[in-house]
């Protein structure tokens, strides 16, 4: 029989694991570390970038990260921070993220990513379908 206490310390760790990917994306971008990014990735998954290009499964997904994530510049750092976490699973998670990219210059952007999150049993938590979405400055 489970017991609620065993339930509550499941989400809890759950929750420590989602928060840890969201935190690794922040370190592997700030790192520009195409492969600890993509090795957050599940093999079936699908990213929508910020800009709305579509990518489809793992290959086009790292295809595109390896291009594109080491020649990145931009003056500054990002920082990711999962700000609201909803099971719709036991091993599927809504995962809405705040992005602020940081500028040198005190500049800044804001994007709002969802994650969904899976994980098979006893498996890591893995990003399975992702939109990057830009916050508008003056968002109507």
């Amino acid at each position: 029989m489970i017991e609620p206490m065993d339930i509550e310390n499941d989400i809890e760790s759950d929750i420590k694991a989602i928060e840890e990917v969201v935190a690794t994306v922040e370190r592997t971008q700030r790192a520009k570390d195409a492969e600890g990014f993509l090795a957050l990735f599940h093999p079936d998954a699908l990213w929508t970038t910020a800009h709305g290009k579509v990518l489809i499964g793992f290959e086009e997904i790292a295809a595109f990260t390896r291009a594109v994530l080491p020649a990145a510049s931009w003056d500054g750092d990002v920082t990711y921070e999962a700000v609201h976490i909803q099971f719709l699973r036991p091993d599927v998670a809504a995962v809405k993220v705040r992005q602020i990219y940081h500028g040198a210059d005190g500049a800044g952007s804001e994007g709002a990513p969802l994650y969904v999150m899976t994980r098979e049993a006893d498996g890591p938590w893995l990003l399975t379908a992702c939109q990057n979405t830009q916050v508008a400055a003056d968002p109507a």
